[in-house]
């Protein structure tokens, strides 16, 4: 998605939370990927959804930001024999997360047993978990951050991704411009 069409998406988002959503949510995953004893950010999805798209832009946004940690290892349920090495990992590397590892789930439909009980054991591990999901309580009871986009069909979940790698990648103090100044209180 090019500059020109993330500028009108703010535009028709504008007032309804979701920027500002977004924006706190790309901002928790630059924290916890650019911290001094961070180790690398896992990206995995569930066995029907692979997050390859998210995984690009947030590849790109780690060349343009100067923040080399938010390009993703994307893990995949069943990576094939011959896969080059960067598509050849396997929800085994879950398990391996420790601390100073931030392990992102996105999850357009509830995720299996198998994943969630590996995504259990990096935050066992002391992993930072942050999931993007579409409403799944049993992910959110893993989660340290979560951005749920309930109800949602391909589209608004792909432009959901599309706002948080943006944010994710942006400055915190160009983020502060990009997004809408809140409302003040009475």
């Amino acid at each position: 998605m090019d500059a020109v069409r993330v500028s009108a998406l703010r535009e028709r988002l504008a007032g309804t939370g979701w920027l500002e959503a977004a924006g706190e949510f790309g901002g928790a995953l630059r924290r916890s990927v650019s911290r001094r004893s961070a180790a690398g950010l896992l990206l995995v999805g569930t066995e029907r959804y692979e997050p390859w798209h998210l995984a690009a832009h947030l590849g790109d946004e780690a060349a343009w930001s100067g923040v080399p940690r938010l390009a993703p290892t994307l893990l995949r349920h069943r990576p094939p024999a011959d896969a080059p090495a960067h598509l050849g990992h396997g929800l085994a590397r879950l398990v391996e997360a420790r601390r100073g590892a931030t392990v992102l789930v996105v999850a357009l439909e509830s995720a299996e047993a198998p994943l969630l009980e590996r995504v259990h054991d990096a935050r066992r591990g002391g992993a930072t978990v942050l999931t993007l999901d579409t409403g799944d309580g049993e992910l959110a009871s893993l989660a340290h951050e979560r951005l749920a986009v309930p109800g949602a069909a391909d589209e608004p979940f792909d432009l959901v991704q599309h706002l948080v790698s943006t944010a994710a990648g942006a400055k915190p103090r160009l983020l502060s411009r990009l997004m809408p100044a809140p409302l003040a209180r009475w």
